[in-house]
């Protein structure tokens, strides 16, 4: 499933980086930039950076940063498309619905057959074993 990239930049966008961090983190402001305990590594002296006009976050302790998308999918251990769903849910953002061909359906039909195969194998040498 893909979403337009002007999508993607409309839900970004719509959520501000230091209210989506500070749901998660007590964030400290100092200067331009809040700062916080790293929620991704334990540590004693808030190493973890937000800064509002870039909309970007950087944990000078572990190196994890990026923006808005990639921290909800660190966090919440979600892959894009669904911190993207979770993001636009926040903010009350329709997705369109993706297109599918006759070719993408087959496909996808395809591969949920092959899961289920592997899933009666799975079992069946668990089983065995």
């Amino acid at each position: 499933m893909r979403y337009p990239q002007e999508t993607i930049e409309d839900v970004r966008s719509g959520n501000d980086i230091v209210d989506v961090v500070g749901s998660f983190v007590s964030l400290k402001n100092s200067g331009g930039n809040h700062f916080a305990l790293c929620p991704f590594h334990n540590e004693k002296s808030p190493s973890f950076s937000v800064n509002a006009d870039r909309q970007m976050y950087y944990c000078f302790g572990c190196g994890a940063g990026g923006n808005v998308i990639s921290f909800v999918m660190q966090i919440e251990n979600y892959d894009f498309i669904d911190a993207l769903k979770w993001l636009a849910e926040r903010i009350n953002y329709p997705l369109p619905q993706p297109n599918q061909t006759a070719a993408s359906l087959q496909q996808s039909q395809t591969r949920d057959t092959v899961r289920k195969i592997n899933k009666i194998a799975a079992r069946f040498f668990y089983d065995s074993l």
